[in-house]
């Protein structure tokens, strides 16, 4: 019998293979990983895969539909759609990961801080969370680039240092149960400070549900950053980028008579959201105890 169960415990799979064979058994999440890569792909070797710069104006082709010379047409100056729709994955990818990088370090110090020590501590911090979370996201970002100015570094600084609320209130709630477990104690016990305590022994715990937020955080933000590109306020031209691209569809000519300038980016648009929120929900899967134990 004790053989038995030795056995049994030994073939048990560890976490973390639990974890990967949870995550493959989501297909749409596998799926959404391979088009993440893909894009990633097309990002890093967007010359290669381009084959036109997206800057040029061929003024004999003013906005000419697709043909074996322009795969997906060319705009009102002459750019070379396809070029653009390439490079613009660069701008939508890099925003998507750097503002939720500041975010997620901006949200995890400060819901860590407040929910390991609590009282005044907690209470300013979630004051201050709070306050942020009471404007609209949109508005604040829209009003911070009109002062700050456009770029691409504005734009990924402004969206990381206000979108960082939603995690710091999951890290605070981590924070506010783990700090309760045995294991806490008897680190205060062997004398370990609250640094220690909160980046080696509570953190660590957390890694699955603030991976979880910032896969769907950065989803939120690519979604972000072309509503500002559309409404003027993103990055500045000539740089392309897929929302910039869709300022296009404004007019009513264009949605009726030429669709290869609107089409492809929301396309493009709509394929990432929803790649990157697949992944997010089989990670959700991966990490949860309860799915794992089926």
């Amino acid at each position: 019998m004790t053989e038995m169960k030795l056995t049994d415990a030994a073939e048990a799979p560890r976490p973390r293979r639990r974890s990967r064979r949870q995550f493959l058994r989501h297909r749409l999440a596998v799926i959404g990983t391979v088009v993440v890569l893909i894009l990633i792909l097309v990002a890093v070797f967007a010359p290669v895969i381009a084959r036109k710069d997206p800057m040029y104006q061929d003024y004999s082709a003013l906005k000419a539909p697709p043909s074996s010379e322009h795969i997906l047409g060319t705009d009102a100056l002459g750019r070379d759609v396809w070029a653009r729709l390439v490079y613009a994955s660069r701008v939508s990818l890099s925003v998507g990961f750097v503002a939720v990088s500041i975010a997620a370090v901006v949200g995890t110090t400060l819901g860590a801080v407040a929910g390991y020590y609590g009282g005044a501590v907690d209470s300013t911090i979630m004051r201050i969370t709070d306050t942020v979370m009471c404007f609209p996201l949109l508005i604040i970002i829209i009003t911070v680039v009109a002062m700050v100015g456009q770029s691409l570094y504005n734009i990924m600084a402004v969206i990381g240092l206000i979108a960082w609320p939603g995690i710091c209130r999951l890290v605070r709630g981590q924070f506010l149960s783990l700090r309760e477990q045995e294991f806490v104690t008897a680190a205060r016990a062997l004398g370990a400070g609250g640094g220690r305590i909160i980046w080696r022994h509570l953190l660590p715990n957390c890694i699955g549900p603030i991976t979880v937020a910032t896969t769907f955080g950065m989803a939120g933000t690519i979604l972000t950053e072309a509503s500002l590109s559309f409404l003027g306020l993103g990055v500045p031209p000539p740089q392309p980028s897929w929302g910039q691209m869709l300022t296009e569809a404004q007019k009513l000519s264009i949605l009726a008579e030429m669709p290869w300038l609107w089409i492809p980016p929301g396309i493009m648009i709509g394929l990432t959201v929803l790649a990157v929120n697949f992944v997010g929900d089989g990670l959700r899967d991966a990490f949860d105890p309860r799915m794992q134990s089926n």
